[in-house]
């Protein structure tokens, strides 16, 4: 293994991956180094990180915020950059080996176009990026030469179990899914959802956004579109199954019939450790099976009326072209108005159904043209929460 350490720029290093992220650094044994951090508006907890990791660079996104804050805490050897031109700026540094790209969200593409631009590698946590720029991503990523591998935990178990066969052998990508806090909920009782409720996830520490779409299944469908692009998969050949335990955390279908999985305790600094190391492996500190107690594993195929959300990624996988970025604007915009109070639990899907049929489809947009989309679609559930 190489003795020169990896140096990690953790954009979202306040969100639940950006925490994971840093303890996996900072246990490596100086595999990996911290170079720069980021956050939008946590600036208490980013200056606690930057004491414990000293990185070079900070980065607050919000430079309103930033600009109100007290930052004579925050150590000497760290350089402060304020505003969302700062992710860029250091995405692109010769210093970075490697983007953590953790920004919940749209918020994410700037910098990870920019690292791949730069022929960085880039840890993806971010499955907007891909959701919305999938194809225009990849090929940046395959013409500059540069990597992109996996961080959620489905997608990190499919490149594992990819390694087990050629592409050309793979039947079908099997993307397992806990199923949220309401996969037994009858039809009338989802109508009565709170958003106390629907943040309770049973399995996963996670933020409100992420924690929304696992309750919708939006996250599943949000994953079968970015596992079309990220391997090369036409959607008809991805499918989701329902695994409440979270141990197998994504299978590959071979011709022949073999199935291969990748499963572990629910822990994500092993899928962000993997990617963080890749191509080795070594010990880490996530959790481990305790094979002298018993274990079940239960699987079932999901209730695709309880959750329509499937059917939209799925369409959105078929499409291409400027499907994912309207129902990954809409479904942001959507998850936003009801923890705001201003959309049923039970209206998010059908708002960003309605959101992706009115808009003006193009098979081969620019980033330009889906940048564009993004905003449309926000302001469409403004108004659809208003009519």
């Amino acid at each position: 293994m190489a003795t020169t350490p990896k140096r990690v720029a953790v954009f979202g290093s306040t969100g639940s991956i950006g925490r994971n992220a840093l303890e996996v650094i900072a246990a490596s044994n100086g595999r990996l180094q911290t170079a720069a951090i980021s956050a939008h508006s946590r600036l208490d907890e980013l200056v606690e990180q930057a004491k414990q990791h000293q990185p070079r660079w900070v980065i607050a996104c919000d430079a309103r915020a930033a600009r109100q804050y007290d930052w004579s805490d925050l150590p000497k050897a760290c350089e402060l950059l304020t505003g969302p031109d700062a992710l860029v700026q250091v995405a692109g540094e010769p210093e970075i080996d490697v983007l953590l790209a953790a920004i919940v969200g749209a918020a994410g593409l700037d910098s990870t176009w920019a690292a791949l631009e730069s022929k960085k590698t880039v840890a993806l946590a971010n499955k907007e990026t891909l959701v919305m720029a999938g194809e225009l991503i990849t090929e940046l990523a395959r013409t500059s030469g540069s990597q992109l591998l996996p961080v959620d935990s489905e997608h990190s178990a499919l490149f594992q179990a990819l390694q087990a066969g050629q592409r050309s052998e793979v039947a079908k990508l099997i993307l397992t899914a806990s199923g949220g806090p309401f996969k037994h909920l009858s039809p009338a009782e989802l109508q009565q959802v709170t958003v106390a409720e629907a943040l309770a996830h049973p399995t996963w520490q996670m933020g409100p956004k992420i924690t929304i779409d696992s309750a919708t299944m939006m996250n599943k469908a949000l994953e079968i579109i970015e596992a079309r692009w990220l391997f090369g998969i036409e959607g008809e050949r991805i499918s989701v199954v329902i695994h409440p335990q979270s141990i197998v955390h994504s299978m590959v279908e071979y011709v022949d019939g073999s199935v291969v999985s990748q499963m572990s305790p629910p822990d994500m600094r092993l899928p962000i450790q993997y990617a963080l190391e890749y191509p080795h492996r070594a010990p880490g500190v996530a959790r481990r099976f305790d094979w002298r107690q018993p274990l079940k594993l239960d699987f079932e195929p999901p209730d695709r009326e309880r959750f329509p959300a499937l059917a939209l990624g799925e369409e959105c996988a078929r499409s291409g072209g400027t499907t994912g970025a309207v129902l990954n604007a809409a479904n942001e915009a959507a998850v936003g108005a009801f923890l705001d109070g201003e959309l049923h639990f039970t209206e998010i899907v059908p708002a960003c159904r309605s959101v992706l049929g009115a808009h003006h489809f193009e098979p081969n947009p620019t980033l330009d043209a889906l940048l564009k989309l993004d905003s449309w679609a926000r302001q469409e559930i403004s108004r659809w929460v208003c009519a």
